[in-house]
């Protein structure tokens, strides 16, 4: 296999006409690493992935390849393979064929292709599905056989554009698993786009979080969860989403601030600098860092009203709100049967501050 790449985005910018939708971009990719980039819809995070595979020229900034500058380069000569959400499958080709195609069309020798194509199948166990035309495959195999496709052409970068969108959960869970043992397995240089942060925080090396055509935050999927730049991330990592929750400040204890949230008091275990008697902040708080039961060392909130539970076997998720109509949604482990008025205990040191402009205080 190809050595790994390492990628570097210098000032990196998209316009169409006079809209700019990436807006100077700065991103570094080291050789090997498994880089996902997530977000909502219209962000710019697949146009940033075609800016990379050259699909989409580049309308401002550098694109290096271990530190060369390819911009003008065209995409079949970057040592990149794309894996799209759409299998995009010749119908009338056996897998093999399939497989082939693209081998056969840059003149390669005959033994050539057979061992990549024997080497691929191998790798994603579908050596017994190469005499089957597309039609007569799953939607998890024909996934196996577009990324086959790409393993042949032995690149430097994997490219990935939501590849497991149209596959249904367990398959979605299984190709997951796949794609990140693919990963271990070649160690090359991958690049994943979804939405589903599930997929970033389960299969990445390093998480670029996107909004709006602007990187929200870089880094690891725990430091992103634990240690989130903005309300952004901490709303967009982690399932179920972080609570928000609007709280004044009422004076403090020492250097900690005093908040009091819908007639609640809680104080924080450490100072927050931009904190001001009087005034109002956000706080957030993990669903999973809520529990029913009291713990010592934890603080409290009584009268919460409890609006609909759902049970999952393993955990229930309760649906909320605080005596100030502030939803909450609770996440406990095991079975309950949560009656209507709670209280609800937790560790202040989870709780997360933000400034009036989203920044995380």
């Amino acid at each position: 296999m190809s050595q790994a790449t390492s990628i570097e985005l210098r000032r990196f910018v998209k316009r169409y006409g006079a809209a700019e939708v990436i807006h100077g971009i700065d991103l570094q990719i080291e050789p090997g690493e498994f880089v996902v980039f997530v977000g909502p819809s219209g962000c710019g995070k697949s146009t940033l992935l075609r800016m990379i595979a050259g699909l989409e020229p580049i309308s401002g900034g550098d694109l290096l390849l271990d530190g060369r500058r390819v911009n003008d380069v065209a995409a079949s000569e970057r040592g990149m393979a794309m894996v799209f959400q759409s299998y995009a499958l010749y119908p009338h080709m056996s897998v093999y064929k399939n497989l082939a195609f693209g081998l056969e069309t840059a003149g390669a020798a005959k033994d050539t292709i057979r061992r990549k194509v024997e080497h691929a199948a191998n790798i994603l166990q579908i050596t017994p599905l190469l005499d089957r035309k597309p039609k007569q495959l799953s939607g998890g195999q024909r996934q196996r056989v577009a990324i086959g496709r790409a393993i042949v052409r032995e690149p430097k970068v994997f490219l990935f554009d939501e590849p497991l969108s149209n596959l249904d959960a367990e398959l979605r869970v299984q190709m997951r698993v796949e794609i990140a043992e693919l990963h271990r397995d070649l160690g090359n240089t991958m690049i994943y786009v979804t939405h589903d942060q599930v997929e970033a925080m389960t299969m990445a090396d390093k998480i670029v979080v996107l909004k709006d055509g602007h990187i929200m935050q870089v880094g690891a999927p725990l430091d992103l969860y634990n240690r989130p730049a903005n309300r952004f991330v901490a709303g967009f990592i982690g399932s179920p989403h972080m609570n928000f929750l609007t709280a004044r400040v009422t004076g403090r204890d020492g250097d900690r601030p005093i908040l009091d949230i819908d007639g609640q008091t809680v104080t924080l275990p450490r100072p927050v600098p931009g904190l001001t008697e009087g005034s109002t902040t956000t706080i957030g708080l993990r669903p999973e860092h809520m529990r029913l039961d009291p713990r010592p060392g934890m603080q409290t909130m009584t009268d919460i009203h409890t609006n609909l539970q759902e049970s999952l076997g393993g955990q229930t998720l309760v649906y909320a709100q605080t005596p100030g109509k502030q939803r909450l949604i609770i996440a406990v482990n095991g079975q309950h049967d949560v009656p209507r008025e709670i209280e609800i205990w937790f560790d202040p040191a989870n709780i997360h501050v933000f400034a009036e402009d989203g920044r995380t205080l």
